[in-house]
């Protein structure tokens, strides 16, 4: 294996890990406020976090480069102010990873908190307890399930994203190429032993992802009988 293939492995672990990480803190509360919230536009809200479902990564890519671009609102306020940028740069396309999978850690999670029953909360609010231990000593804990299944396919889906972070971050070693693109120039460049050691590895993580998330949902299922 040479250097530039383990950097790109690195690299796209580092991106994966980082957006699963950065989702799973703050889908807990979406997901609660998601299901226990009686907010009247709801709705909207819930349709613009699962638009990444739907819509063409090109799409979501196109609009985030405008975004960050200097002749934007936000992409001046980082320019002038932080002295960043944000388009081609890791930071940007972690920020288009986090959107682009906010569905797979958010639904899974508000499934959970969905599922469980009623008298879970009302017990802790008879109990004495704040809204803050209950949803995290009470709540959180029944719901360890839904929350590993959001985390592999976060992580799944991270690993092998490929528009939104092409569009977002270009192809720059080091700095924005993961395992995903370095395929398409693998194949483009008719290296397919290279194409070959990237995509062996991707399946090999998807695959032992989900048979993680299978094993953990049946086991959960057989103790609830």
């Amino acid at each position: 294996m040479n250097s530039d293939f383990l950097n790109t492995l690195v690299l796209t672990g580092k991106l994966a890990i980082s957006t699963t990480i950065i989702l799973l803190v703050i889908s807990l509360p979406i997901g609660y406020w998601l299901t226990y919230s009686k907010f009247k536009f709801k709705a909207p809200i819930e349709a613009f976090i699962c638009m990444p479902m739907v819509l063409p990564p090109t799409v979501m890519g196109y609009y985030l480069l405008v975004a960050f671009s200097p002749e934007n609102i936000l992409g001046s306020f980082l320019d002038q102010y932080l002295n960043t940028r944000w388009a081609f740069s890791f930071q940007g396309i972690l920020i288009a990873s986090i959107l682009a999978g906010l569905p797979f850690m958010v639904q899974p999670i508000q499934n959970g908190f969905s599922s469980l029953p009623k008298s879970y909360k009302e017990a802790s609010y008879t109990l004495g307890k704040s809204s803050w231990v209950t949803f995290y000593k009470v709540l959180v804990p029944n719901i360890k399930s839904s929350i590993i299944t959001g985390v592999a396919l976060t992580f799944a889906h991270c690993i092998g994203e490929f528009g939104i972070v092409l569009m977002v971050g270009g192809n720059i070693p080091g700095q924005t190429r993961i395992a995903s693109i370095a395929i398409y120039d693998e194949v483009q460049a008719l290296n397919y032993p290279a194409a070959h050691q990237y995509s062996l590895v991707l399946f090999i993580i998807s695959f032992f992802l989900l048979v993680l998330i299978y094993s953990i949902n049946k086991n959960f299922k057989i103790n609830t009988l």
